[in-house]
């Protein structure tokens, strides 16, 4: 037959000659692309030659030892040599079982991927090998196209090309992700076992080499069962691999993960080393430090930060268990600063009770009413307006008119006692409220404030009369550094966490230079110290009394038990604990200041004292000691040894003066007399500066020094109409601060 005769075949082979040609040219056009044109705009592979991984911050504790590094990755490069076999054969039986054998791109591996996952009906199973994965690592983009498959393999081929599979597998072990922050086989086995990869056995081996498909996905913290299940995907590879005993493999797929124990996963100074790195951050920018190469030594001492972020737990543990009745989705939580009050230096700091629970810091980003352990402040204005320790004030009902429609706020004391004629001492040392407040209104609140302020406490302070009782709110790193500056005789320092600052190069970016600020005399810090001495010696916070050594503290309870304080300090260091729920409610009945945040502090500073000589507080050459009766008769019934500044020294009990010495002036002018005190009162006394100026409405009340016959209720001056602001709207004025009495 001719070749003419069959017009239809001469045309199906022109058509199959065009296609070939075609695709003869579509092939020859994409290989000249793929090996000519892709190759200049993809990176050059001899990069990895001279790559180095991006420099971030070094910190360093209080001894210049590293405690961390601040980086975007977290990697520890380790030798081929130096990765266990059993690590490297799950690597690859998992990954890229034809790893020896292919030359970067594996096309027998990608079909047995693609009929696994058509046989499955879903991606099990992917084509890329390990030096493609590496490519995508260090060259390009995870975004999924043809275009980024196409590059990758490329790259593969040149990897391959240029160096031997030993060293790619090195690489690959070193770049790969494995989640919760670990790049690289080193970090992960640290992150995730708390050992060296060295020392890492088949099961953990296999866990790891199971995290690089999806680390998040199979994270073993977060999802053990799932990483129970990788695990074992991966032991069963490993016997196809011929890597494995089949009965070996069952054995350690029943074990369990191995995992290191939860308070070991907590790297020290958590919320210390965040407060650090926000500061950095907004005075260097991100870039600097993550990738600058700084080198920034802190002033955090890790035995102190061991110890009281251990405290807090014991202590939250402790109060949860004595309050909490079944599953509950709340926890209460707390936090503890250490301050160096000579130079300002925070020494520990704890912002909860478990960082990975919650990062936010509540030692410096939760503001909460200190109650009483605000009135050392009312307490040194008062010593600073002519008050001595040995000022008497009528302990006894009285109530305020506030507010706009003048309803009545009558504050109470938590035992619900009322004690007649007190010394300001004893009223320090019980927490006495009534007292606390009638002070605060002889005073004026404008001197508190100003005192307050003088002491760095920034945040917000209300004008009213609820103030003495600690309404407004504060946070735990002001309260404990103004109460360091009484330990450093009256001179405060702003806290200070980093000691100071070094480029990659070594040269000097900044150092702290101390910088104090009197904030009261050295005369009026010691009598305040001394007084709070009495708090831990005789009053709320007697259970620090064990401790054996000169402190000086206050605790610090709210209305309905929502926060609990207590604030302390020792000649060399200034420490604060506040324990409470984020979102405000009651601790418990009676879990107080004394009850819940002292046992904290004592358990904590007992470690941190340790053995330590025993030191006093130093006490200024104008400072005298006087034994004067708690008891308004004067007879030596209760006495107690009180600090003054000389000259404003009562006489030592059981002796009387001849004339009345009169009291400080009133903190404002005295209005025109008010109403007379009710019928039946005795006559007040012949000195017209002790009658106080009263808020409208209010109840009557004396001061005398000791030695001084006590006459009754002086007359009623009111003030103005309009001094006394609202009470706080938040939460209310409390009717009562609560304060444990006692033990």
């Amino acid at each position: 037959m001719k070749w003419g005769s069959r017009p239809w075949l001469r045309l199906f082979l022109m058509v199959v000659g065009v296609v070939s040609l075609v695709l003869a040219l579509g092939v020859g056009a994409a290989a000249l692309w793929a090996f000519t044109i892709l190759p200049r705009s993809l990176p050059s592979v001899t990069a990895l030659e001279t790559f180095q991984p991006l420099a971030g911050t070094k910190v360093y504790d209080d001894n210049d030892e590293i405690i961390t590094e601040l980086h975007v990755e977290r990697r520890i490069f380790v030798p081929l040599a130096h990765i266990p076999q059993t690590l490297r054969d799950a690597i690859i039986a998992t990954e890229d079982r034809r790893f020896y054998s292919h030359f970067g791109v594996d096309p027998i591996g990608i079909a047995r991927a693609v009929w696994q996952n058509y046989r499955r009906g879903r991606i099990v199973e992917g084509g890329s090998t390990i030096t493609q994965q590496l490519t995508k690592v260090l060259f390009l983009t995870p975004d999924k196209s043809l275009e980024r498959k196409i590059k990758e393999a490329v790259l593969a081929l040149e990897l391959e090309r240029r160096y031997s599979k030993d060293r790619i597998l090195e690489m690959y072990l070193n770049q790969v992700y494995f989640g919760n922050g670990a790049y690289g086989v080193e970090a992960a086995a640290r992150t995730y076992f708390g050992k060296s990869v060295g020392e890492l056995t088949v099961r953990e081996a296999a866990l790891l080499a199971g995290l690089p498909r999806a680390p998040s996905s199979y994270s073993p913290f977060e999802h053990g069962e799932v990483a129970k299940r990788r695990r074992e995907v991966v032991l069963r590879r490993m016997v196809e691999y011929g890597v494995l005993q089949d009965a070996e493999a069952k054995r350690l797929a029943r074990t369990d993960l191995g995992l290191i124990p939860p308070e070991r996963r907590r790297t020290t100074g958590q919320y210390f080393l965040e407060y650090v790195q926000q500061t950095l951050e907004g005075k260097y920018g991100a870039d600097m430090v993550f990738k600058g190469g700084l080198n920034v030594y802190t002033t955090l001492n890790p035995t102190m930060q061991l110890a009281a972020e251990q405290a807090l737990r014991d202590g939250l543990k402790a109060l949860e268990g004595r309050t909490v009745k079944g599953k509950t989705v709340d926890h209460p939580e707390g936090a503890i600063v250490t301050i160096e009050p000579q130079t300002g230096y925070v020494r520990a700091m704890v912002g909860g009770y478990d960082f990975f629970r919650s990062e936010f810091n509540r030692a410096v980003q939760a503001r909460r009413q200190p109650g009483s352990a605000f009135k050392p402040f009312v307490y040194m204005a008062a010593l600073e307006a002519g008050f001595t320790p040995a000022s008497r004030v009528e302990d006894a009902p009285v109530s305020y008119a506030v507010g706009p429609n003048g309803q009545s706020w009558k504050p109470d004391n938590y035992d619900r006692k009322y004690r007649g004629q007190t010394t300001l001492q004893q009223a320090v040392e019980e927490s006495v409220n009534i007292v606390t407040v009638k002070v605060q209104e002889r005073v004026g609140l404008g001197k508190t404030i100003q005192v307050a302020r003088r002491f760095g406490i920034s945040s917000p302070l209300h004008m009213n009369l609820s103030l003495a009782l600690g309404t407004s709110d504060l946070t735990l790193l002001e309260l404990t550094s103004a109460y360091g500056a009484l330990a450093n005789q009256g001179e405060w320092l702003a806290p200070v966490t980093v000691r100071y600052i070094t480029d990659a190069q070594g040269k000097l970016l900044e150092e702290h230079v101390a910088e104090p600020r009197e904030a009261v005399s050295p005369e009026t810090a010691y009598v305040m110290t001394h007084m709070l001495r009495g708090v831990v010696e005789r009053g709320t916070g007697i259970a620090a009394k064990v401790l054996g050594r000169p402190i000086a503290a206050k605790t610090g309870t709210t209305n309905d038990y929502s926060n609990a304080w207590f604030v302390g300090f020792t000649p060399r260091l200034a420490t604060g604990v506040w324990v409470g729920y984020d979102r405000p409610r009651s601790l418990g009945k009676d879990e107080t200041g004394s009850r819940v945040a002292v046992p904290i502090w004592v358990s904590y500073m007992s470690k941190v004292l340790g053995d330590s000589p025993r030191e006093d507080f130093p006490v200024p050459d104008k400072i005298v000691f006087v034994p004067v009766d708690l008891d308004p008769s004067n007879e030596c019934v209760r006495v107690v040894t009180m600090a003054f500044v000389r000259g404003t020294e009562p006489l030592p009990c059981g002796r009387r003066p001849a004339v009345p010495a009169p009291l400080p002036p009133p903190a404002v002018p005295a209005p025109p007399p008010g109403p007379q005190a009710a019928p039946g009162s005795p006559a007040p006394p012949a000195l017209p500066r002790q009658a106080w100026p009263l808020m409208p409405g209010a109840q009557s009340s004396a001061i005398t020094t000791p030695g001084t016959a006590v006459p009754g209720a002086a007359p009623a001056t009111p003030i103005t109409p309009g001094v006394l602001a609202p009470l706080p709207p938040s939460g209310g004025a409390p009717t009562r601060s609560p304060e444990v009495q006692g033990p």
